[in-house]
């Protein structure tokens, strides 16, 4: 389903999936004119939000930005925790820490 995906195509579609320009702006922690200025211009969605609107989408990081994530590394882990019903785990520092130094 993805695999002809233009970058500019994927971010439309994760506008899409995300509900709008403003809920894709709420997963950034952008606001809405950005992401709109993103779409009108055609641009690429930046790079630092690649992997949360991944997340939030499920929409591959190779096709967001095949530039800076070839297709050819495979799935991302995420995206492989999909498709096998894994959950993910939240990691608390503090307890980690109170481990190491008992």
């Amino acid at each position: 389903m993805h695999t002809q995906m233009s970058p500019f195509e994927a971010l439309q579609a994760a506008v899409h999936a995300t509900g709008g320009q403003s809920a894709l702006a709420r997963v950034c922690g952008r606001s809405q004119p950005a992401v709109w200025k993103w779409v009108q211009s055609a641009q690429r969605l930046p790079a630092e939000h690649v992997l949360t609107v991944e997340a939030a989408t499920g929409i591959p990081r190779h096709l967001l930005r095949p530039d800076i994530y070839p297709a050819d590394l495979g799935p991302s882990p995420a995206w492989k925790g999909v498709d096998q019903g894994t959950q993910r785990v939240s990691f608390n520092q503090n307890s980690a820490l109170q481990e190491r130094a008992a």
